[in-house]
């Protein structure tokens, strides 16, 4: 690496940390804060309330406008853009999913990295790449040339962020090796493959510090990173754990095969399951809380394969029965259609869609709306995918008998005022829901289908009379998510015309005179895409669209008259919001269904 001199600016002296002056000075020259600023800023240093703070933070905390015409608080973000301005060097976002963590550990020890307040964040065939807020610091750069034998690149990141991912880093990285201390390097550990290893010592065991340490913190970094889903999954040299943010998987870290094994049962324990079987699939849940306080709710799943257990969490969070419908994306007349149809005392309402398409948020919100103290609400379910206070749920339980038909057969003795069965599989389920709603209740449920059409062919293909669909359906919605354009980098865009008119035949609908785009930033991971909303197809059964209710092949009657009444279709209702400018016209085309005519 060469010297850090040919890099400083001002007055600043090589090998000393981050003046404060001379940060403030750069920060005046480039027109970001003015002389009140700077003097506030110089009075108020060696207050105790600052003590032992970096500058940058010291900074952020005064929470100085951005005089440069921005209009935003310079907060600890801005100012290590603008320190790595000053010195010349770039300035580097971690990202913890985009960083090697068993790799960048092995760079330098976690007392060297603490000492120097550096952090190694690549580390690539030719060089290493270290982030440090401290740009004018060099006496640990000849060390690490040495011991490292490739060309060192300074990048400069958020003292925060270095801090605390030294420590989680390290941590992590220091539990997995104590974990696996002492065992032997298996390969193919699993039902298919098995290599014998004899005379060696055991894999480490589930209840292992060290295993504990790497559970806890395998949660509490999905919580942080919004992780709707967590997959852990053994392979035959190393396992991989994923997690799924905003419907995308990406992989966080490789596991030893030994250690992956015990992550597995310590996650079955928690969720008591059990854990010396291996050869079925098993369901389980765990309740915890999240790094901010908040309960979370997770649904385990595990899977035998070839190298070994797969397991699948899904994270639910409570808080989001609490949104608003206008916040899960059902707004305007889809909204009022939706409470028209749940409004009813009595009939079968369906929610249609593929798996992870946010159909047990909608109905749990909804449920939630309607459980006031004065109705008793029961579920039946499989599994139940989130405990509520002010539901009834009941599991299904094949093992003794309990299916979904006879769960519903005990729910109405229970005299029940709103009843959800989890899905309708079989004609069985389908008749003792038709049942409940014939004897005056209110049943909501789901279905596997492409739009809200098809869930009535969908009853008719499992053996339900056309009569009996007419007389308690009173309601279909189908849905999908689609990823939401990142705020932080969304801009104007012209709409493509041509993706326009794919995503709007057969209709003609005017093409927006401006949309928006994300190019990607380092808040949305380059993707361009924050978070997820719903994209909805309301169809009320009214007494038009149930005379083409009478066969399957009266299906494109039914879709033609439902969009005559008013029904938008996914891909119509998916156009609204990228005229409104939160998704995009490919988003939409990639999570719909064809229009039909």
């Amino acid at each position: 690496m060469t010297a850090m001199e040919s890099q400083t600016q001002g007055q600043h002296r090589p090998n000393e940390p981050l003046d404060l002056r001379f940060f403030l000075d750069g920060l005046m020259a480039a027109g970001r804060i003015d002389q009140q600023d700077y003097d506030l800023a110089v009075k108020d240093r060696h207050a105790a309330d600052h003590r032992g703070k970096h500058v940058l933070q010291y900074v952020a905390d005064l929470e100085f406008t951005d005089k440069a015409g921005s209009g935003k608080t310079l907060d600890i973000e801005a100012l290590t853009r603008a320190l790595s301005e000053q010195c010349g060097q770039d300035y580097y976002r971690i990202d913890p999913l985009k960083i090697d963590v068993a790799a960048v550990t092995q760079v330098m020890d976690h007392k060297f990295s603490q000492r120097h307040h550096i952090l190694a964040v690549e580390d690539n065939d030719n060089e290493v790449v270290i982030a440090s807020a401290e740009p004018f610091l060099n006496s640990w750069e000849s060390v690490l040339e040495h011991t490292s034998q490739k060309n060192l690149r300074r990048v400069v990141s958020n003292p925060l962020d270095i801090k605390r991912l030294t420590t989680e880093f390290y941590s992590v990285s220091r539990s997995i090796r104590g974990a696996t201390a002492g065992t032997v390097h298996k390969k193919g550990i699993g039902n298919l493959e098995q290599m014998l290893e004899l005379g060696k010592l055991k894999d480490p065991e589930a209840n292992d510090q060290h295993i504990v340490n790497v559970v806890d913190w395998l949660l509490q970094y999905a919580f942080e990173q919004r992780a709707s889903d967590i997959h852990i999954e053994p392979r035959r040299e190393q396992g991989s754990i994923r997690f799924r943010i905003d419907g995308v998987l990406h992989t966080v870290y490789s596991l030893p095969m030994q250690a992956m094994s015990a992550v597995t049962s310590r996650l079955k324990i928690l969720g008591r399951m059990n854990v010396a079987e291996k050869r079925k699939p098993q369901d389980g849940r765990i309740k915890t809380k999240s790094p901010n306080g908040d309960e979370v709710e997770l649904r385990l799943s595990t899977l035998p394969t070839a190298f070994g257990e797969k397991l699948v969490m899904r994270i639910f969070d409570p808080e989001v029965l609490l949104k608003p419908f206008s916040e899960l994306g059902l707004i305007n007349e889809d909204l009022k259609r939706w409470q028209d149809i749940t409004a009813n005392n009595h009939g079968i309402v369906i929610i249609t869609g593929p798996t992870g398409s946010g159909k047990t948020t909608t109905l749990y919100s909804t449920l939630k709306s309607l459980a006031t103290e004065e109705v008793n609400v029961c579920t039946i379910e499989d599994p139940i995918e989130m405990v509520e206070d002010s539901f009834n749920q009941m599991q299904v339980q094949e093992n003794i008998d309990l299916n979904f038909a006879d769960g519903v057969k005990a729910l109405l003795r229970q005299d029940p005022d709103i009843i959800m069965i989890g899905e309708v599989r079989d004609l069985a389920t389908a008749e003792m829901a038709i049942q409940a709603a014939l004897t005056g209740h209110l049943v909501f449920t789901t279905l596997h289908t492409n739009d809200a059409p098809s869930a009535v062919t969908r009853l008719l293909e499992l053996g339900v009379p056309p009569y009996l669909i007419k007389a308690t359906v009173v309601g279909i919605m189908a849905q999908r998510l689609v990823r939401v354009l990142c705020p932080h980098c969304k801009e104007p865009a012209e709409v493509d015309k041509e993706a326009w008119e794919t995503l709007t035949r057969p209709w003609k609908v005017k093409l927006p005179s401006k949309a928006n785009h994300a190019p990607g930033c380092l808040e949305c991971r380059e993707t361009g895409f924050l978070g997820r909303e719903g994209i909805y197809e309301v169809m009320p059964f009214t007494e038009t669209l149930q005379s083409h209710a009478d066969d399957k092949s009266a299906l494109p009657d039914l879709r033609r008259q439902a969009y005559k009444e008013g029904m938008l279709s996914l891909r119509l209702s998916g156009a609204q919001k990228v005229a409104a400018g939160l998704t995009t016209v490919n988003e939409v085309l990639r999570v719909t269904p064809d229009n039909k005519n």
